[in-house]
């Protein structure tokens, strides 16, 4: 098995990316801590280069070869933020990125790994269909694959927002963050743990992609047969590394369906006057439906992006 990273590997990652990542503002609302009943705080990974917090990973990733491995180039496979920080990371070390993505990626996600450079191979949208893509562009290419959740120095990488938040605001009772693969939610359970070993973790999880409630909850990694959810960023099965991470720490999943992620995105919107993605407006739903579990405590909250199609905002969904 993947060897799991520690607290040192991610204080190793904030030194590696420290050039080349932005360090994200946290915000704060006054009605939304009144709505909740909870003290917020807002790690807005949405003003990350690129537009989300897979550019640490990915960064912290690319940054680590060396130079004969980097020569090679880079390939994974992605729904579209890995796939594009992946890309922006390659471009800034100046070396070559292949990206699998599904064929209904969202247009404003293809658009970016064009940007910065990504060279983009389309895939259908069947499970297993990006892996043996994958698999064939790593076999003639050679390329080394940063797999966008399941590689150690990816999950550290997207531990320092955890980092950078803990660091800037304090003491915090949970920490609050999307799941899907897991290397985001591992990651800050690294982090989070080590530097306030009493922090409760929690997963926020769309209801139609409950791999990781139910994994953690059976005992047994478990994954989905079928995916229905408005968060693209979240339709992943849970790593196992990341179920490994999740269940050493206690970690827990709340199940948000994607109506009241909707009504918490609009939320975002109008309460914080910023741009996020449905797969971050999800960890707000997670704690409006379950108040009496943040009631009184101090919450950080991650919004994970803000790459979302603007031509096809959903919110009359919520109204």
């Amino acid at each position: 098995m993947t060897q799991i990273p520690t607290l040192d590997d991610v204080w190793r990652a904030a030194e590696r990316i420290a050039g080349h990542v932005r360090r994200t503002p946290v915000l704060d609302s006054a009605s939304l801590n009144a709505l909740s009943g909870a003290e917020l705080y807002f790690k807005c990974e949405n003003f990350q280069r690129m537009g989300a917090f897979k550019f640490r990973g990915a960064c912290n990733a690319v940054m680590q070869l060396g130079a004969a491995e980097a020569a090679r180039g880079v390939a994974t496979h992605s729904s579209g933020n890995h796939a594009a920080a992946l890309a922006l990371a390659a471009q800034r070390r100046g070396i070559k990125a292949t990206v699998v993505m599904p064929e209904n990626t969202l247009r404003p996600k293809i658009e970016n790994v064009r940007r910065y450079g990504g060279e983009i191979h389309l895939c259908g949208t069947r499970p297993g269909d990006r892996e043996a893509m994958l698999a064939e562009i790593l076999a003639r290419t050679g390329a080394v694959e940063v797999h966008p959740y399941t590689h150690p120095h990816v999950i550290a990488g997207q531990g320092t927002a955890a980092l950078e938040l803990v660091r800037e605001v304090g003491r915090l009772d949970v920490l609050v963050a999307p799941v899907s693969g897991g290397g985001l939610l591992g990651g800050s359970a690294i982090a989070g743990k080590g530097l306030l070993p009493a922090l409760a973790i929690v997963g926020a999880e769309p209801a139609g992609a409950d791999d990781a409630a139910r994994s953690l909850h059976s005992g047994q990694l478990q994954g989905n047969r079928e995916v229905h959810t408005i968060c693209d960023g979240l339709r992943a099965n849970l790593g196992a590394i990341n179920f490994e991470i999740l269940r050493s720490r206690g970690a827990e999943i709340i199940n948000v369906e994607d109506a009241a992620t909707l009504a918490a995105m609009r939320l975002i919107y109008e309460r914080l006057k910023i741009v996020i993605e449905p797969s971050c407006a999800i960890v707000l739903a997670a704690v409006l439906q379950a108040r009496e579990r943040f009631a009184g405590r101090r919450v950080g909250l991650i919004l994970s992006g803000g790459n979302v199609d603007l031509d096809v905002l959903p919110f009359g969904a919520a109204s």
